[in-house]
C-alpha cells in the first residue's frame, strides 16, 4: 500500500466508525422506547371508553332537548288557554231578542210571583216592561267550604260555558234557555213562560182530582220527554246528560207538550251525588258514576209515575210486599200477571188504552233494570213508544 492510499483510507475508517456508533445509539434509542412504551393491547380500553362517553352524551342532549320542549309546549299551551278562557260576565247575558238587559235586570230586582220549588232552585213567574212573560229559575248558591273563592270562580266559568251550549240548543220538546244572569253568588236562568207549570203540579193535581188526565195525554208527555233525550243523547255534540231528569224539571205547555229544563246543570251543584230522590239510577247512588242508562232510569220512573198516578217516594212502596221501590213493585206485579193493578184507576177504560198501558208497564220495568246495560238506549225507547199501539 501505498502512502497516498493509506491517507485516504485513515479518513474514510474513521468516519465508518463514526457512523456505525450513530447506527447503534439510534438502535439503542429504539429499544429504549420499545420497552417503555405500553404494548398496543392496552390502548384499546381506552378507545372504547372515549366512544362510550361520546354515545352518552348525546342521549342525555337529545333527552334534556325533549323535555325542554315538552315543558315549553306546555307552557305556551297554558298562556293560550289563560288568554281564551271564558271570563266571568257580570250582568245579564241576553239569546232572545224579545229581552232587553235593562228591562231583564229591572224585572229580577221586583217582587215575582212564586211558581215552585226543587232542591237547586225556585221558578219565579214575571212581566217585563214590553209585556212579555217568563219564568225565572233562581239556582241556590254554589260556595263550597273550604276555598268558596277558588271553586265559585272554577265551577261560574263552567256554567256559563254549559250555559252558552243549552242556549244554542234548538228541540220542541227543550225549553229555551232565554238568557241568564250572574249575580255574586248564583245564577238566574231564563226560559219561556208555560202557563200548566211542571209535570210535578200537573200530577199532583190529578192525585187531588184538581185535574183529569187521560192516557192520551199521558203517553204524549212520555213521548215528548223520551224525544227530548234522544236529541240530547244523540244529536249533540258533544252528547248532553240531563243528570236531574225528573217531574219537576220536566215544563207542560198549553197543549201538555213536555220540555225538558235544566239539561246537564245538576252536575255542577254541590249536592250532586247525595240526593235519595226516587229518580236516580242506583249505580248513581253506588259509585256517583252517570251515563245515559242513568237518564233512561230515571225516564223509566216517571214513565211508571204516568201509568200509576203514584210518587215514587210515596210510603206505600216501603209497606209493599215487593219492598222499597216503585222498580220493583211493578216487576214483582208484571211477573205475578198483575200489571193492570199497578194502573192508574182513571185511565182504565177502552180495551185498546189498556193494552197500551200494559205494554208501557213493561217498557218501564225494563228501563227501571238494576245493571244499566239491561236498560234500552233512548234511540231505541222512541220507536217503542211512538209505536206502542202497534205492538
Amino acid at each position: 500500500m501505498d502512502k497516498r492510499s493509506s491517507k485516504i483510507s485513515v479518513p474514510f475508517l474513521f468516519i465508518s466508525c463514526f457512523c456505525h456508533v450513530i447506527q447503534c445509539r439510534e438502535a439503542m434509542i429504539e429499544i429504549e422506547h420499545l420497552v417503555t412504551e405500553p404494548p398496543t393491547p392496552f390502548r384499546v380500553p381506552s378507545y372504547r371508553s372515549g366512544l362510550r362517553r361520546i354515545i352518552l352524551g348525546t342521549i342525555l342532549g337529545f333527552l334534556t332537548g325533549f323535555i325542554c320542549a315538552i315543558l315549553f309546549a306546555c307552557l305556551v299551551r297554558f298562556l293560550i288557554r289563560y288568554l281564551y278562557r271564558t271570563p266571568i260576565l257580570k250582568g245579564p247575558v241576553v239569546f232572545s231578542p224579545k229581552i232587553a238587559p235593562r228591562t231583564l235586570q229591572l224585572a229580577l230586582s221586583n217582587e215575582n210571583q212564586l211558581l215552585g220549588s226543587s232542591p237547586n232552585g225556585r221558578y219565579y213567574r214575571t212581566v217585563l216592561d214590553n209585556g212579555l212573560t217568563i219564568a225565572v229559575k233562581r239556582l241556590e248558591p254554589f260556595e263550597s267550604p273550604p276555598s268558596p273563592e277558588t271553586l265559585s270562580k272554577s265551577v261560574k266559568r263552567r256554567i256559563q260555558r254549559e250555559l252558552e251550549v243549552l242556549a244554542s240548543l234548538r228541540h220542541r220538546n227543550l225549553m229555551s234557555l232565554r238568557a241568564y244572569v250572574r249575580e255574586s253568588d248564583r245564577f238566574s236562568l231564563v226560559y219561556d213562560y208555560v202557563p200548566y207549570g211542571s209535570l210535578e203540579d200537573a200530577m199532583n193535581r190529578v192525585r187531588e182530582n184538581q185535574l183529569q188526565l187521560g192516557w192520551e195525554i199521558r203517553h204524549r208527555i212520555a213521548v215528548g220527554v223520551i224525544k227530548g233525550l234522544h236529541y240530547l243523547h244523540f244529536s249533540c255534540s258533544p252528547r248532553i246528560l240531563h243528570y236531574s231528569l225528573k217531574p219537576t224539571n220536566v215544563m207542560l205547555d198549553a197543549e201538555f207538550e213536555p220540555r225538558l229544563a235544566d239539561c246537564g246543570l245538576a252536575k255542577f251543584m254541590p249536592n250532586l251525588g247525595q240526593t235519595t230522590s226516587g229518580y236516580t239510577a242506583p249505580e248513581c247512588l253506588q259509585s256517583c258514576r252517570y251515563t245515559d242508562k242513568s237518564d233512561v232510569f230515571s225516564f223509566g220512573v216517571i214513565l211508571g209515575v204516568l201509568l200509576t198516578g203514584r210518587d215514587p217516594m210515596d210510603p206505600f212502596f216501603g209497606e209493599a210486599a215487593s219492598g222499597g221501590s216503585l222498580g220493583r213493585w211493578l216487576r214483582h206485579l208484571q211477573q205475578a200477571g198483575e200489571a193492570r193493578e199497578s194502573l192508574d184507576k182513571s185511565l182504565l177504560g177502552e180495551e185498546g188504552e189498556e193494552d197500551e198501558m200494559l205494554m208501557a208497564v213493561r217498557i218501564a220495568v225494563v228501563c227501571l233494570s238494576d245493571l244499566p246495560a239491561d236498560r234500552p238506549s233512548s234511540d231505541e225507547l222512541v220507536p217503542m213508544l211512538t209505536q206502542l199501539h202497534s205492538f
